[in-house]
């Protein structure tokens, strides 16, 4: 026998004898519930060992092993590791000392049942690491994989109630800094490079394993004997002199607090955290190594009380998810909403005493309310809790539900329950799933013993279905002017039976005095007994403490005197309810407009402030036609450039120049823009930084001032750190008076490594689909529509959403209405979610449409 013939009966014998993938029952693309419900039970005691080397060059891969050792109870089925990457990066593995094929289908590494055994096992792979959720830079890299990205570095069980812990070592070049989620125990030289050997890790889910790497500076803090640490690019010394002593204390004061009302102390080895200039969202709370979004955590002293209020709850909600989320985690991403709620739910707790100046019920208000409506208001709204067959779909679940309807609705749980009751079911709760996965029905058993309300009930309108109530009110008055009944009835807004159990007030306002009346909604229909009898008011301010979620009556005599109206929160919240009833067709845009003007003069809170701008961008971009924008343009442009120049307080400036610079494109708004940007025009307590500068010159760019050009090259040229400057050449060709050269941008985003910094190509879709640039970008909508479903694939938890936002989700005109009923005509089997996240992001463009539909009938 010849060796070419051995050679070829003995690769014909090993492909015959290697299982074929018909066997594996279990086997399907990404990781279905039936898989991981059978490895919850064959598997336990799981411990990472794992090793990267990071190479000089950004072109090279990365070399990786993993030592893999855990117990299997059940060894009659094959050991199915996520491993979402093309095949060939997998080299060799072996399977309890005996090397073995390499069996790597549909996103799973396989290891046959004849290679198992039932009690301890031990599996090594060689690889190189999988890039998709590497985020590789020139001179950094950062990990992120939620919610199932973490098979897209390295071969794992990524399911979130699989916990395991970790023994990781980076090498990596001399120079750079490297932090993970367990202490740093080693380093050893290696030529050019370091190895890093970090401890074992406390036990987590796959999804919170992390590491950072690269050219960072460092700083530490021991406050009170709680050690952490530190890593950031920024260049800017007044912001980093400003800010490194509150981001530290911040954080101490949050476990400070936590550890307070869980009754439980900091669960982890360490809490170290890392700013990251291009991150793709606020922040994640990975175990021991947090990472944020950079320009969120350093301020100046031109920072706002928002922005301030921002860092301030950005950083409690990120280390409110060390109890909540990372300790004790939900057992499937269906309840991922679990662990944001409670996030955002404390981080409001943890906020208030940092800032005893601030109306914190106001500020609740306003944080939630709107962005809780702007999805649940929407054809596309979803429920707090929703349905997952399979973790690829994760991400998508992700929005503004979640992260502000749900805090809504646990605040009127722990109003139904009371403070106290509801906080020892929380240490409960805590102290029981420490370590371990809960569900939501393991928290409702726990307050059921608490409370005489029916919470399984409560919970199946408030968290298990979508939508809001709208009131409507029935009112009569006898002859001598007085209430003879008043009664509220409630209605769900897409059309169904149910009703939202809860509790808000009424203010009946008189010349002298305002009268509070409860309202404790249990049926339809409330009468309110205690309104009997009293004076006509002069007017009705429904959901005057904010407690309630709903659209309220709002009357056209309001909109007169709602800048007049003394309690904030009722002002606030009324504020919000003209936006609600201006959508719903129920008011004028034009009447709203001259509310938001009076509002804009008269408001002095803040925040208040902040959102009468925000609603009034919405307003003028959105629901005036183009002949009601150009002839209001002059007389917004002027009204707010004189409030510029009244003796304010600075936030209130920085809030009136952010609605100017949106709405100078006039030649006499241009001019007034310019010279503020060339430091001609100073105006008074009106404090710019160096990256305001830079966001006025590329505003200028937009309008076509003449000088765009030269404004450009001096904004380059000022900008000093490199991080940004590479921003900022990324965002130049958007900046471009030259269609084409915009056009050939947004074909350049059909590739996906184009799209691997989400924050600058949303930035970079922001002035391509500028309303003032529409004619132009709408030809781009259909492709960009077209990228949904891969870009779902692609890119991180917000980042289709937000896709949908910055594209057609900015357009109100008829052409972009009709892109997308094509769209979704062509595509009637979209995944669900996303269509929920585009009828989401299109709620203008379908509301505007109805609007003119009304008006051509």
């Amino acid at each position: 026998m010849t060796t070419r013939v051995f050679v070829s009966i003995l690769v014909l014998s090993l492909f015959s004898c290697k299982p074929s993938t018909e066997d594996y029952n279990l086997l399907s693309t990404g990781i279905s519930r039936e898989l991981a419900d059978f490895r919850k039970q064959q598997l336990s005691d799981i411990v990472y060992d794992l090793n990267f080397s990071i190479p000089e060059k950004l072109e090279d891969s990365i070399p990786a092993s993993l030592d893999l050792t855990l117990t299997i109870h059940d060894s009659s089925q094959p050991l199915y590791l996520d491993f979402n990457v093309e095949k060939g990066h997998v080299s060799n593995v072996i399977a309890n000392t005996e090397a073995i094929d390499i069996i790597h289908e549909q996103e799973h590494v396989i290891i046959p049942s004849e290679y198992l055994k039932e009690g301890k096992n031990h599996i090594e792979i060689a690889f190189t690491a999988g890039e998709q959720s590497l985020n590789r830079n020139e001179d950094f890299l950062y990990t992120l994989l939620v919610p199932d990205r973490a098979s897209t570095l390295f071969p794992c069980f990524d399911q979130p109630n699989v916990k395991a812990t970790y023994n990781l070592s980076i090498t990596a070049p001399q120079d750079w800094e490297v932090l993970a989620g367990a202490p740093e125990q080693e380093q050893s030289k290696n030529g050019n490079f370091i190895t890093h050997t970090f401890a074992t890790s406390d036990l987590m889910s796959t999804y919170l394993f992390s590491f950072v790497a690269g050219k960072f500076k460092t700083a530490t803090k021991d406050l009170s004997g709680f050690d952490m640490k530190l890593l950031y690019r920024e260049t800017d010394s007044t912001k980093v002199q400003s800010s490194l002593d509150p981001i530290f204390e911040l954080h101490k004061g949050a476990v400070d607090y936590l550890e307070d009302y869980t009754a439980y102390s900091f669960p982890f080895q360490k809490l170290d955290f890392a700013t990251i200039p291009i991150f793709q969202y606020g922040g994640m709370e990975h175990v021991g190594a947090i990472q944020y979004r950079e320009s969120t955590l350093f301020l100046d002293q031109t920072a706002t009380e928002s922005q301030l209020l921002s860092r301030a709850k950005l950083i409690a909600h990120e280390t409110s998810h060390m109890w909540f989320g990372d300790l004790v985690t939900m057992n499937w991403f269906n309840d991922v909403w679990m662990k944001e709620v409670f996030a955002n739910f404390m981080a409001d707790k943890i906020v208030n005493p940092e800032f005893p100046e601030v109306n914190h019920d106001l500020l609740f208000v306003l944080s939630h309310y709107p962005s809780a409506y702007g999805e649940d208001r929407t054809k596309g709204a979803n429920p707090i809790r929703q349905e997952l067959d399979n973790l690829k779909n994760a991400g998508s679940l992700y929005g503004g539900i979640i992260y502000h309807k749900a805090p809504i609705m646990m605040r009127q749980l722990e109003l139904a329950t009371g403070k106290k009751a509801f906080q020892e079911g929380i240490q409960e709760y805590i102290k029981t799933y420490a370590y371990d996965n809960a569900v939501w029905d393991d928290l409702v058993s726990i307050l059921d013993t608490k409370t005489n309300l029916d919470l399984k009930k409560w919970s199946e309108v408030w968290v298990n279905q979508s939508s809001r109530p709208v009131f409507s009110e029935e009112i009569t008055y006898d002859a001598q002017n007085t209430i003879e009944k008043l009664q509220l009835i409630q209605s769900a807004e897409d059309g169904s039976a149910k009703i939202w159990p809860q509790t808000f007030k009424i203010g009946l306002v008189y010349a002298d005095s305002t009268h509070i009346l409860t309202a404790a909604f249990k049926e339809k229909r409330l009468l309110l007994e205690g309104a009997q009898g009293l004076p006509k008011p002069q007017q009705i301010i429904y959901n005057y403490d904010g407690m309630g979620y709903g659209i309220f009556p709002q009357k056209d005599d309001l909109l007169q005197s709602l800048p007049q109206v003394q309690d904030e929160v009722a002002r606030g919240y009324s504020y919000i309810n003209v936006h609600e009833n201006l959508l719903n067709a129920g008011l004028n845009p034009i009447s709203v407009f001259e509310l938001y003007k009076k509002g804009l003069v008269n408001e002095k809170n803040a925040l208040i402030l902040n959102r009468i701008s925000s609603q009034m961008q919405n307003l003028y971009w959105t629901y005036l036609t183009d002949i009601q924008r150009e002839s209001h343009q002059k007389e917004l442009e002027d009204l707010v450039y004189n409030q510029l120049q009244q003796a304010l307080p600075a936030n209130i400036k920085k809030t009136f120049f952010g609605l100017f610079e949106s709405i100078a494109y006039s030649p006499s708004g241009k001019d007034r823009l310019y010279a503020i940007w060339n430091k001609e025009t100073q105006i008074n307590n009106l404090k710019l930084n160096e990256d305001d500068y830079t966001g006025i010159a590329m505003q200028l760019a937009l309008f076509g001032h003449e000088h765009t050009d030269i404004i450009l090259k001096e904004a380059a040229a000022a900008i000093t750190n490199p991080d940004k400057k590479r921003r900022f050449e990324f965002l130049q060709p958007t900046l471009s008076s030259d269609e084409s050269t915009r056009a050939n941008f947004v074909n350049s985003l059909q590739d996906a490594k184009n799209r691997e910094k989400e924050s600058w190509v949303l930035s970079a879709l922001g002035y391509i689909n500028h309303p003032l640039r529409q004619e132009s970008g709408l030809k781009h909508l259909k492709t960009s529509l077209e990228l949904l479903e891969e870009i779902q694939l692609t890119g991180d938890i917000f980042f289709p959403k937000n896709w949908l936002n910055a594209t057609i989700g900015r357009y109100s005109s008829a052409e972009a209405y009709t892109i997308r009923e094509n769209y979704l005509k062509a595509h009637p089997d979209l995944n669900k979610v996303l269509k929920n996240k585009l009828l989401q992001a299109t709620d203008d463009l379908e509301r505007v449409h109805v609007m003119q539909a009304s008006l051509e009938n």
